[in-house]
């Protein structure tokens, strides 16, 4: 018996889309994505953050069409959120709140009542979401401003879960969230009832999936199962690919020879008949129908093993063109360097204005090329504190000294760059005595090559904003020998985590970071972690 295939529930035919300065994104791209759970990967620049834009109708396609079952919900990567808007606005249900406020206060004007239509629960299912996500302590009336990162996050997300769109588009929604706050949304897309498409780099999110759709130049291609299952394919087909280029290389190396061989044994004949001619061994006639015969059958002889190698070197080309090459950046620092015991950095006391760290505030000093990780769950302080250490922000308490030069800043948002400037101009900010030939040169390393670095920073995808934005803050001048980093494996793909690992390992200055990603923190060989719990003291541990 059979059955009927389920139609898929996004439906992208014949697509494409270019930005503004003609740089082209997709051109006649078919994607079909089904039902449940989907998980959207490609490299940084493939067009993840893009297409889900595009199927959220918030960028509209220069050509072909864009199907969806339903309505559709989308949580961006950046929620483009007001600092002064209330929390039950961003959730929706602002108007409907504020006519129950009315009606329960006697005010029985119609309009409360059509405010409200249905909704007469709708702030405890509010409350409900909140909960669930682990915000209980977020009031509805408390403003975006006084939110966390992660917090934001978790709100934009419970928004969503409250509309219960057919179609929820998640773009790197992992981002800025502790441990407990990835569980609880790990959960929330366990049990999500609709159609669920999400880009993350966070593998255990994208171990929830029941399929993979990956983004290739002009194509897309879908796997069964989760990333776990996608990686051994891929490696599967590396190894495939890997032993295809060996056979390849081999058959190249026996074309060569033999085109070789057939060369000498082809000289070796045209001489014979040209000494036995000029011997006079055989009539005239006879001697130059054969050496003009013996000349086509050599052309014909030669042609055929230079074909032959011409159909193996195609083979090779083909063979290692399908092998998946990971692009490493290759750089060295030395101008970073902080001799070992060197004060880099010294905070006494500091503290903000309710004492988030605590009756005493933090005090810390860095010394030498030390690499400090700061942790903590949502809303403890990290970025806050990260802000007060390099100057953005001014103590309510405390003293902070930086006795080097040179101390750069990386903050989540990675806005530190010109948008409608291209990624030339914006490194020659940085540095404005280098010269283009120099920048070229250090843009390169970092993996923009060719017509890359005239390319819009607007334009870019987040891992390679990521790398302009590191570029920049590596190239400025003075060399920065404290660098201060804040979720900078937020909108990475794994490749791209693995070539800031190399960035960071040729860095040789004080490195101080707050992240989630304790993977990434063992590889880069931190030496002591300032764990942050709101309201406490924070605690110094050695790790090395």
């Amino acid at each position: 018996m059979s059955f009927p295939t389920p139609s898929p529930a996004i439906v992208c035919s014949d697509l494409s889309f270019a930005w503004t300065d003609g740089t082209p994104m997709f051109e006649g791209l078919d994607v079909a994505i089904g039902a449940g759970r989907t998980g959207l990967v490609g490299v940084n620049g493939a067009g993840k953050s893009t297409l889900l834009k595009l199927i959220a109708g918030v960028l509209r396609p220069a050509g072909g069409s864009i199907a969806a079952i339903g309505d559709v919900g989308y949580l961006p990567q950046h929620l483009p959120l007001d600092a002064d808007r209330r929390v039950d606005d961003v959730l929706g249900i602002a108007e409907a709140r504020a006519g129950l406020l009315a009606i329960e206060s006697g005010d029985v004007d119609a309009q409360h009542f059509e405010a409200v239509g249905d909704d007469w629960d709708v702030e405890e299912r509010a409350r409900g979401e909140l909960d669930r996500l682990g915000l209980p302590h977020v009031d509805l009336d408390r403003t975006v401003g006084t939110l966390s990162g992660g917090e934001a996050i978790l709100l934009g997300l419970a928004a969503q879960l409250l509309r219960r769109p057919d179609v929820l588009l998640l773009d790197e929604p992992t981002n800025n969230l502790d441990r407990s706050a990835r569980e609880r949304l790990y959960d929330a897309v366990r049990t999500y009832p609709g159609v669920l498409v999400v880009v993350s780099h966070d593998r255990a999110l994208l171990d929830l999936v029941e399929r993979i759709v990956e983004l290739l130049p002009g194509r897309a291609r879908t796997y069964g199962g989760n990333l776990t299952a996608y990686l051994e394919v891929l490696a599967q087909e590396r190894e495939t690919a890997e032993r295809l280029v060996r056979t390849a290389q081999t058959d190249l190396r026996k074309q060569k020879k033999e085109l070789a061989e057939a060369q000498v044994r082809l000289a070796r004949r045209l001489r014979s008949g040209r000494k036995a001619a000029i011997e006079k061994r055989v009539p005239k006639i006879v001697a130059g129908n054969l050496k003009r015969a013996a000349e086509v059958s050599a052309g014909k002889y030669k042609g055929m093993h230079e074909d032959r190698l011409d159909d193996a070197r195609t083979r090779l080309t083909d063979a290692q063109d399908a092998v998946r090459e990971d692009k490493e950046i290759r750089i060295e620092l030395p101008e970073t360097e902080v001799p070992a015991g060197r004060t880099v950095l010294t905070l006494e006391g500091v503290n903000t204005a309710d004492d988030l760290y605590g009756p005493d505030g933090v005090d810390l000093i860095v010394r030498g090329p030390e690499r400090i990780a700061l942790v903590g769950d949502n809303g403890s302080g990290k970025t806050t504190l990260l802000r007060l250490l390099t100057g953005l922000d001014a103590p309510a308490r405390g003293t902070v000294r930086v006795d080097v030069e040179g101390v750069r800043y990386l903050p989540q948002r990675l806005d530190i760059l010109d948008e409608d400037a291209c990624v030339l101009e914006n490194v020659r900010r940085f540095a404005p005595s280098a010269s283009d030939e120099q920048l070229r040169g250090r843009l390169a390393r970092f993996l923009f090559k060719g017509d890359r670095p005239a390319q819009p920073v607007g334009t870019l995808s987040g891992g390679e904003r990521f790398r302009a934005v590191l570029v920049a803050l590596l190239s400025a001048e003075p060399a920065p020998r404290l660098l201060v980093l804040d979720e900078p494996t937020n909108n990475l793909d794994m490749a791209s985590v693995h070539q800031l690992e190399q960035a960071l390992h040729a860095y040789k200055g004080a490195l101080l970071l707050a992240t989630h990603d304790q993977p990434f923190l063992t590889a880069l060989g931190i030496t002591r972690t300032l764990t942050l719990t709101r309201g406490n003291t924070p605690t110094n541990t050695t790790d090395a």
